[in-house]
């Protein structure tokens, strides 16, 4: 591939927001590297759909829990693209490998969440540097309420390792700062096509008719559209002076008070 244009690499994005994401990306020439890690096929289609709209890119399959492994995916990169422009840490394990709340989770449970995100989101940020230059974006997908809160017992596992994630976004945008590259995280509401369509229906049913109702105040979930709309956004020249921070992208649901009914609230 010519090494002129834009270049970008995003975790987990065979599906659901990643998938997202890579889409509205290419629809600016921005040539994929699609990531996955066992569903080589929804890889496949990601990027005939990526090619659809005028782009480029390539497959590559990686375990983001090995960090061996994420080094090859970045060599992959290095000599396919020659460079990198975006980075985006999507990637998450299927939640039976660590769904459960704190008096029951296994420490394996425990270690694959935080191998897949703050481990993982530490290996790749190294990885990526050196191929980025100047006007450089890093991006993670956190779930900010779950890492703040407590009540979704059995998100204990992520909810601790996208708080770990969150901060060491921090850390890395002070390190990078001078370099011209800003680090930040994005975090959804809840989102269709995402985690929440491998909860059980009557779960389903229950969070989508709480956020339309209200919840939400824009009256609906996201979509991974709109989480590919804040990325394309934040990886233009004009977001080049903001870094560091957590911005949610969530129809507003972050705003809404927990102690309330919504339908008080909307008055």
């Amino acid at each position: 591939m010519p090494p002129d244009g834009r270049c970008a690499l995003i975790t987990g994005s065979s599906r659901g927001i990643g998938r997202g994401i890579a889409l509205k990306l290419a629809e600016s020439r921005v040539k994929v590297a699609i990531h996955y890690y066992q569903n080589q096929s929804a890889a496949n289609d990601t990027l005939a759909k990526v090619r659809k709209r005028g782009s480029d890119g390539f497959v590559v399959q990686a375990d983001v829990t090995d960090p061996e492994q994420i080094s090859k995916m970045f060599r992959k990169v290095k000599a396919e693209f020659g460079k990198l422009d975006f980075f985006v840490s999507n990637a998450r394990p299927e939640v039976p490998t660590f769904f459960e709340p704190p008096l029951k989770i296994s420490l394996e449970q425990w270690d694959t969440a935080f191998d897949s995100q703050a481990k993982a989101f530490l290996v790749a940020v190294r990885e990526a540097i050196p191929l980025m230059g100047s006007g450089g974006r890093i991006f993670t997908i956190t779930y900010a309420p779950g890492s703040r809160t407590g009540g979704l017992q059995a998100w204990v596992g992520m909810g601790s390792a996208k708080a770990a994630v969150e901060s060491l976004v921090r850390y890395f945008a002070v390190t990078l700062a001078k370099r011209g590259i800003t680090v930040n995280a994005i975090s959804p509401g809840w989102t269709e096509d995402s985690v929440l369509n491998t909860l059980p229906p009557q779960a389903q049913d229950l969070i989508r008719n709480w956020h339309t109702r209200g919840w939400t105040p824009m009256g609906r979930l996201g979509t991974p559209e709109d989480v590919g709309n804040v990325v394309a956004l934040f990886c233009s020249e004009q977001a080049g002076w903001i870094t560091g921070q957590v911005i949610y992208a969530d129809g507003g649901a972050s705003l809404m008070n927990p102690e309330v009914p919504p339908e008080i609230q909307l008055g």
